[in-house]
């Protein structure tokens, strides 16, 4: 009987069973209910079992690392995965990664609805806006440009400083308009979602209480599962842009818009 059992624990912590997922492996916790040594054999076995990770390609049991990558163990939102290259096998990479992917993600989604609200307002091809003789243009593109350049390395800068020093920006001097610095701290705690009176002012991840701020950490985590998810579509659909506007073409003219 101890033969047998330990048979079964090995298959069923195995690989082709678990997908070579390690997370998955220490999921899974079997109890035998036996006597000491010398006592009567096992009469019987529990075994409990988590649900596997979701997998990017979910009819392939096999495969290691590029299906099931032990670096991904299920919990960042939206882990799939999927890493085919391994370039997150490096914690420290991973999480700059997934930084990058989420800052690239929430511009992507401005950009698709700017695209198609400017088009559909204006008529004007989102890839000649600024050309077009009837653009609004108050500033040259050189004080555009410089503007711009200020603006955006100032914030990259301070969210730079940020992501590897957190909480080091939540103070007066980096916040010159606020009056108070606790605006833009992280009220939540987690890297990217900063939470708050300022970044959540309608209170979709947490509330108010006598004034502050409280985050709710279940709908923090599906508001993080439907950013990333949202995100990744919207990259995809700029991705697609570029291409027709290398054809001519926009989305609403694809659309028959």
């Amino acid at each position: 009987m101890a033969a047998t059992t330990g048979a079964v624990l090995n298959g069923l912590n195995s690989a082709a069973f678990l997908c070579g997922g390690k997370r998955s492996q220490a999921l899974l916790s079997a109890a035998t209910v036996g006597s000491r040594a010398g006592g009567p054999a096992p009469k019987r076995l529990i075994v409990v079992a988590a649900a596997a990770k979701k997998s990017w390609i979910p009819g392939v049991k096999a495969g290691g690392n590029f299906t099931n990558p032990e670096w991904l163990d299920g919990s960042l939102p939206g882990d799939y995965g999927f890493d085919p290259l391994g370039l997150g096998r490096d914690p420290a990479f991973l999480k700059w990664y997934r930084e990058a992917e989420l800052i690239h993600g929430r511009w992507a989604m401005t950009a698709v609805v700017g695209i198609f609200v400017g088009q559909a307002w204006s008529g004007i091809p989102w890839f000649q806006a600024g050309a077009d003789p009837g653009a609004i243009a108050p500033f040259s593109f050189g004080t555009l440009l410089g503007t711009q350049l200020l603006l955006m390395g100032w914030v990259e800068s301070k969210r730079w400083v940020d992501f590897y020093n957190p909480e080091s920006q939540s103070v007066e001097w980096a916040t010159p308009w606020s009056k108070t610095a606790e605006n833009f701290a992280n009220a939540t705690g987690e890297q990217g979602y900063p939470g708050g009176k300022f970044f959540d002012p309608l209170g979709l991840a947490g509330s108010i209480q006598d004034g502050v701020y409280v985050p709710d950490s279940e709908k923090l985590e599906r508001l993080k599962l439907a950013e990333i998810k949202h995100a990744r579509i919207a990259m995809l659909a700029m991705l697609i842009f570029y291409f027709e506007a290398g054809q001519g073409k926009t989305p609403l003219g694809a659309l028959g818009l």
